[in-house]
């Protein structure tokens, strides 16, 4: 029927068998970008926002968010995550935050999902915290950024 890996030969959605992979280490790196009012931007990174920390907030969200990944993503396999580490990176002249995960892991998949997951929660939290203050925030440019390990082997984006 098709060479999708989550469709059998009959059109039925399946989790892909990784039981014959070997463990090998796997990474991953993703971005996502939060724009925002420079009013929110410096609240932001003067931590004078009600509610919080909003960064160390994100973090704590986008690394859980890592770790639950199966349970949002249908077909996505429960993985003992080994490392999850979300950055930010405040752009004041853009008045953007950029967020990026990183995780790793020793097992039989890859951890592409884990990464883009983290850094869209950790963005969701960023929304959340200040949209008393700024409704017209804008997620975007979520990505990955690269990826190793496992048979398809290393891959980078270079256009960002």
């Amino acid at each position: 029927m098709s060479s999708f890996t989550h469709i059998d030969q009959k059109g039925r959605v399946r989790m892909v068998d990784v039981s014959e992979k070997p463990p090998t280490l796997r990474s991953a790196v993703a971005q996502g970008i939060i724009f925002m009012k420079p009013a929110t931007f410096d609240m932001i990174c003067d931590q004078t926002v009600k509610k919080g920390n909003v960064l160390e907030t994100a973090r704590i969200a986008g690394i859980m968010a890592a770790k639950r990944t199966p349970d949002l993503i249908p077909m996505c396999h429960p993985l003992n995550i080994e490392h999850a580490q979300i950055d930010f990176f405040p752009n004041t002249e853009q008045g953007a935050i950029r967020i990026e995960a990183s995780v790793r892991i020793i097992d039989q998949t890859g951890v592409e999902m884990e990464a883009l997951t983290a850094v869209s929660v950790a963005a969701l939290t960023v929304y959340d915290m200040c949209k008393s203050y700024d409704r017209e925030m804008t997620i975007s440019d979520i990505c990955l950024l690269e990826k190793s390990g496992g048979k398809s082997g290393t891959f980078t984006r270079f256009d960002v």
